[in-house]
Parts: C-alpha cells; sequence; structure tokens
C-alpha cells in the first residue's frame, strides 16, 4: 500500500471519529434538553408536585437572583475550596500508604485486613469524631473530604503496584537495579492507568464526604444552602445547588479526563 493510500484511510478515520464524536455530543445534548422539557411540562400541569420538585426556569430564576445579589458564589467558592483539598489530600495520602505498604512485604502483610476493615467502614459516620477533633469548622470538613477518599485509593493503588508484570521487575533486578530504581522505572509508570482512574472515582467521593461534612457542621457552602432550604421548605435552593454540584463535579471529572489523555499521549 502506498503512502498516500495510508494518508488517506487516515484522513478518512479521522473524519469518521470527528462525525461520531459529533453525534454523540448532540445526542446527549438533545435528552438533555427533552429531560429539562419534559420536567418543566409535568411540573407546569401538576402532574409532579412543583413545591417538592421545582423546575428549570424556577431553578433559573433562584440561581440569577442569588448570583445577582452576591450571596451564592461564596458558598459555590467555599465549596470547591474544600473539595479540591479534600480531593488532593486523600489522592496524595492514599498513594504515600500505598507506596509504604508496597514497599515493606512486613507491612502489606500486617496491615492487608485492616484496609479490608476501614473500607468497608461507613465513613460519613466519622463526621462527629472529626468535629470533635478539628473543630466545628473548615478542617473537619476537609477531613471528612480526605477520609472518604484516602482508603479507597490506598486499596486501588496498592493493588495496582501488586499487578504490574513481575518480569519486568526481574529485568531490572538482573540489571542491578534497587528497589527504588525499581519503583522508579517500572512500578510507578506501570501504574499510572490505575492511578488516573482511582483520581476519576475521588472526585465524587470528595463531593460526598464535603457536602456531608457541610451538612453537619458548615456555616457557608452548597451543602449548607441545601440543610438550609429543607428547613424552610424552599426546595427550589436545594435543587439549585444539586445542580451546581452536578456541573462542577462534572468540569472536575473533565479535567482529571484531560490530564489522563494527555500523560497517556506522553506515555504511547
Amino acid at each position: 500500500m502506498q503512502p498516500k493510500e495510508i494518508e488517506a484511510i487516515h484522513r478518512d478515520y479521522l473524519k469518521q471519529e470527528a462525525k461520531s464524536r459529533c453525534w454523540v455530543f448532540s445526542t446527549q445534548c438533545l435528552l438533555f434538553l427533552v429531560f429539562l422539557g419534559l420536567w418543566e411540562l409535568l411540573a407546569r400541569t401538576n402532574t409532579i408536585n412543583a413545591l417538592i420538585f421545582s423546575y428549570p426556569s424556577k431553578i433559573w430564576a433562584q440561581f440569577w437572583s442569588q448570583l445577582v445579589d452576591g450571596s451564592l458564589l461564596p458558598h459555590v467558592g467555599m465549596t470547591v475550596w474544600e473539595t479540591i483539598v479534600g480531593f488532593l489530600l486523600g489522592t496524595l495520602l492514599g498513594a504515600v500508604i500505598a507506596t509504604v505498604i508496597w514497599w515493606s512485604p512486613f507491612l502489606s502483610r500486617v496491615l492487608e485486613p485492616y484496609l479490608v476493615i476501614a473500607n468497608s467502614m461507613p465513613k460519613v459516620a466519622l463526621g462527629p469524631v472529626f468535629i470533635v477533633g478539628f473543630g466545628p469548622g473548615l478542617m473537619s470538613v476537609i477531613a471528612m473530604g480526605c477520609a472518604i477518599s484516602v482508603i479507597i485509593t490506598t486499596i486501588n493503588v496498592y493493588s495496582g503496584f501488586r499487578e504490574v508484570n513481575q518480569n519486568y521487575v526481574k529485568v531490572v533486578q538482573t540489571l542491578g537495579g534497587n528497589k527504588r530504581q525499581i519503583f522508579r522505572l517500572v512500578i510507578l509508570p506501570a501504574t499510572i492507568p490505575t492511578l488516573l482512574a482511582t483520581l476519576k472515582v475521588n472526585v465524587g467521593l470528595s463531593w460526598v464526604g464535603v457536602i456531608v461534612g457541610e451538612f453537619l457542621v458548615s456555616q457557608q457552602g452548597l451543602g449548607y444552602l441545601i440543610i438550609y432550604g429543607f428547613q424552610v421548605f424552599n426546595f427550589t435552593m436545594v435543587m439549585m445547588s444539586l445542580a451546581i454540584i452536578a456541573v462542577v463535579a462534572t468540569l472536575m471529572y473533565q479535567g482529571v479526563a484531560l490530564l489522563e489523555r494527555r500523560l497517556t499521549s506522553q506515555f504511547k
């Protein structure tokens, strides 16, 4: 096959891929618009209880009103800051613990059952402990966001370390490499896909931890708005807060996905 023919086939493939992505995105947008339109219609015709479920135009009006009067952005900023810090701390701490466990076979045998127990424990039940230990403020909310993701990070990353092809490890050992070199040259590069997949999971887990923490102690944040809206029976505020959480969490997830694509392209 001639180079020009190969190039033409490649161009056709790229066009088909672009067309496929366009169709997928268009279908996603259409489904979302149909969902919003159906929700609006059902609420306005009293098919569903508009007081409880609200409807998109009312949620938008609530959002715009609080955005204009300046009362919304401090809550959004606080929750996003707490989530990012909890997300980073949980991921970094989990990766460090997994590395320490992998480094010491003795520790791995000792701590493995405790990791299983910690993973099965409902992390939100630790909320009162964090409130007493860190005080009813920012630190307890961040601790909750970190705690809910650190164990799953440790387990996933450690499992990724153990699943690395041992033949690669033996090659480095044969060439005189020490454990640090094995980790840097073999274990860490091979585990990057696992770490990136864990980051995607941690986005959602961190949001859950932070929102639960704000339910318990915070006087500011989207979790506080949800509780306040429930207390004053303003479910439009509740739905608005949930919509904002969905949008910002999606943006965080897409940021991790972009990082994954860039790192994957570098290692190809």
